[in-house]
């Protein structure tokens, strides 16, 4: 087992190091030995944050967890996540381990080619790319052609950091979504000789999805309530349960109103007002946003009419985030938005709340007069029909 692993669990070398470790899951769980106990928390935190980054630190610099705490948390998790009988939470899980992973990955692609060999252990583009049998559907744009019919990889691609890639059409549509937004479309893309042109982060993007379909693969597992495992198991998955049940607001504040709006949210909102594309996880915070205020699916069409934003992907995504199974996604906390660039903590923001969410309600709580967005727009508060 080394660090590599650890970070990139779903890697089938990281599956290789836990065959060949042949540590028992059974024990470890009976020990409740460390490992189980950031299992325990990489779930909570993939369901309560969108990340499964421990609160110690990131990993390996600065978590409290060892290397092999780290990777056996992994399988186990995917034990927990199973036993929670949820198909809302296998899904939130696995994308918050994708956007666990792919943020490691650019940290890794960012590393100066001197740091890594005294650093810890990184990853290259082309080991992701093999890793999901992508090496041979992805090839860097030659500078001086612009097409993709210079290269047969990335590897030997001309220079270290190209600005666009060329993916086959196959590849392409599995890992996208024109739910992702109207750019996204194979209509308005970029064809060649069977490739689609994308730019260095929307191959990220892709990778995310790629990664995020890997961990949901095999989930859940088929276990037997309280016997083994699943028995040992059985209070970590109970006090799982119970958060998921306690983290529920008492009620979205039913008021829209935008010049309150915590500043990271008026951000995104202007970004995609100056037509610019937001980015999966920009994306993400402002739906699970305008969602967790009460804001139904046809007033966040309305809202967002006027933006980069599309009315089709604005749908698909708010119609999971209102998911009323019992594990609706809270808007991810402004740490986890920093670490993403999101939020860059204006006027020391998070000391007076933790999560956007939060911050809105202290604000309209403490307001004098509020002017509903709705009202003004003439969108009934009850979901937009009359």
């Amino acid at each position: 087992m080394d660090a590599l692993d650890a970070k990139y669990p779903f890697f089938a070398a990281a599956r290789e190091a836990v065959a060949d470790a042949a540590v028992s899951l059974p024990e470890l769980v009976a020990a409740d030995a460390p490992a189980v106990e950031r299992a325990r928390e990489r779930v909570e935190r993939a369901l309560m944050d969108g990340t499964v980054e421990s609160e110690s630190g990131t990993f390996p610099t600065e978590s409290d967890y060892d290397v092999q705490a780290e990777l056996l948390s992994y399988p186990i998790a995917r034990i927990l996540v199973s036993l929670l009988d949820s198909e809302p939470a296998i899904e939130k899980y696995a994308a918050a381990e994708a956007a666990t992973a792919i943020g490691r990955i650019r940290e890794d692609l960012a590393t100066d080619d001197e740091l890594r060999s005294v650093s810890t252990p990184t990853v290259e583009l082309d080991d992701v790319l093999a890793e999901f049998d992508l090496a041979e559907s992805v090839r860097a744009e030659s500078s001086e052609a612009g097409s993709a019919g210079t290269g047969t990889s990335a590897v030997g691609a001309p220079g270290r950091d190209p600005a666009h890639y060329w993916i086959d059409v196959g590849p392409y549509l599995r890992l996208t979504s024109p739910s992702w937004g109207v750019s996204w479309r194979l209509v308005n893309r970029a064809l060649s000789d069977g490739a689609v042109r994308v730019s260095r982060e929307e191959l990220l993007d892709a990778l995310e999805a790629a990664v995020e379909d890997r961990v949901r693969e095999g989930l859940p597992f088929e276990l037997a309530a309280g016997e083994g495992i699943a028995a040992e198991l059985e209070s970590g998955v109970a006090d799982l349960k119970r958060l998921l049940s306690e983290r529920t607001y008492a009620g979205p504040v039913d008021v829209v109103a935008p010049e309150l709006f915590p500043p990271c949210m008026t951000n995104l909102i202007e970004k995609a007002e100056r037509d610019a594309a937001l980015d999966p996880p920009e994306s993400f915070a402002l739906m699970a946003f305008l969602v967790g205020i009460g804001m139904t699916p046809d007033e966040v069409v309305a809202f967002c009419a006027d933006t980069s934003l599309d009315a089709e992907g604005i749908r698909y995504q708010t119609e999971y985030l209102k998911d009323d199974r019992g594990t609706q996604y809270p808007p991810p906390t402004c740490e986890t938005l920093a670490n993403y660039g999101i939020c860059h903590n204006e006027e020391d923001h998070m000391q007076v709340a933790a999560d956007p969410l939060a911050y809105y309600e202290k604000r309209v709580a403490d307001a004098d007069e509020i002017d509903d967005w709705r009202e003004e727009n003439e969108i009934p508060a009850d979901g937009g029909e009359e």
